[in-house]
């Protein structure tokens, strides 16, 4: 084949990242846009000194693959990628209807309800929820997603006083941080190489761990993005001589 001996071979690929889990058998996701994804090798290498002569130098060497490290830096901090990168489970809550949740005001502070991005929002104010009256919304409080905030100047309310909100919430996801293990994965990266005509490049990662991410900004000047590491793992699956248990490139 011609292709093995080519030595031109310039590289700068673009392309999609798909994943499943390890050992599934169903088919695997593209996980958005993927800014950087890299394997990086490291070597354990023993070396035996040259004592035949003065001046010294390497009589042997052995090299062994120590680890392959996996880099990914993603681009669409979307549910699962959050998930996987905060190490969390998820849950998806339903939209709803809330009557009458309790709080205590705070002049100034924010009443944090249950359920983000409030709407049709009615506050009352009184001893129980039964005898209490609405307050107006101008001049006394305002609806953000993240519940309702307490005007300091408000004229309508005092420090401490009861009051019971009312409203209603549409669908979202929560992200319950740190309270699994880390997962495994099956990688696939379609790759095109823009600097040899778009010609196709697939590496496929057969089992790979991934880590937590290293940070997650919350403000930011720049977009967002999710660094985070794993391992390349060795896969006990897949057998026969010249095989990789790691992972395989094929190109055109």
């Amino acid at each position: 084949m011609s292709l093995i001996t080519q030595t031109y071979k310039p590289s700068m690929n673009v392309g999609q990242v798909y994943a499943r889990p390890y050992g599934s058998t169903s088919a695997p996701l593209p996980i958005g846009n993927v800014l950087e994804l890299s394997l990086e090798h490291s070597e354990d290498v023993q070396t035996q000194d040259d004592m035949t002569k003065l001046g010294g130098g390497t009589h042997a060497e052995v090299r062994r693959v120590k680890d392959v490290k996996l880099k990914m830096k993603l681009a669409d901090l979307n549910v699962t990628n959050l998930a996987r990168g905060e190490l969390g489970t998820v849950e998806g809550i339903e939209a709803g209807d809330v009557a009458d949740e309790p709080h205590i005001a705070t002049l100034g502070g924010l009443l944090r309800l249950a359920h983000i991005q409030p709407t049709a929002v009615v506050v009352k104010k009184g001893a129980t929820s039964a005898a209490a009256t609405p307050v107006a919304m101008v001049g006394n409080y305002e609806v953000r997603p993240e519940g309702v905030f307490l005007l300091p100047e408000a004229v309508g309310l005092v420090a401490a006083d009861k009051l019971w909100v009312s409203y209603s919430y549409g669908e979202y996801a929560v992200i319950q941080a740190l309270t699994t293990k880390a997962v495994e994965l099956e990688l696939t990266f379609g790759g095109l190489n823009e600097a040899d005509d778009g010609k196709p490049v697939l590496v496929e990662i057969w089992r790979a761990s991934q880590g937590v991410t290293k940070s997650l900004a919350l403000i930011s000047k720049n977009f967002g993005s999710l660094d985070v590491e794993g391992t390349v793992l060795m896969d006990p699956t897949k057998v026969g001589t010249g095989i990789s248990k790691y992972y395989k490139t094929s190109m055109a």
